[in-house]
């Protein structure tokens, strides 16, 4: 099952914006990744989302997991995805790491937890296991995302 998808745009908001319209849902702002980043949500039960980056914007690995900076590095790119797995943990790092792929357990501001795991090293998939999609359905509803934003000052309406 796919949670979320992320893509570039020049236009950002207008970009999310259409695209919530079209899923019957809103766009936000989205500062976690990069500034000036927008999501729209599906609203739906699954709290569908799709993020959407400045172009050029490009994933990156961290210590706290992936960042979103303005490079023109070719082997990077901001398209990633979440998926859910009925995997454990151990499980999801045994394969990635069999395939030879880079994957860390992260946290995401203490709201959910995902397994970046860097497909050939270069291309981001957070995998969540039952209990860590359990935490992103919660903590990604758009009450709670508006929230979030309100608390964080962010002076941007909804679209």
């Amino acid at each position: 099952m796919l949670f979320h998808l992320s893509t570039d745009a020049k236009d950002p908001r207008a970009v999310a914006t259409v695209l919530a319209e079209l899923m019957g849902g809103t766009a936000t702002p989205f500062p976690p990744v990069a500034e000036g980043s927008w999501v729209a949500h599906a609203g739906d039960a699954r709290n569908t989302l799709v993020e959407v980056y400045p172009r050029g914007t490009r994933l990156h690995p961290s210590a706290e997991g992936a960042v979103g900076l303005p490079e023109t590095t070719p082997d990077r790119s901001p398209v990633h995805f979440a998926l859910a797995t009925h995997r454990d943990e151990a499980e999801v790092h045994a394969i990635a790491a069999r395939a030879g792929w880079p994957s860390q357990t992260h946290s995401r501001k203490g709201l959910f937890h995902v397994i970046e795991v860097w497909i050939e090293g270069t291309r981001l998939v957070e995998i969540l296991t039952p209990p860590m999609q359990r935490d992103y359905l919660e903590s990604t509803r758009l009450d709670r995302w508006l929230a979030l934003l309100q608390a964080a000052g962010a002076a941007m309406e909804p679209a």
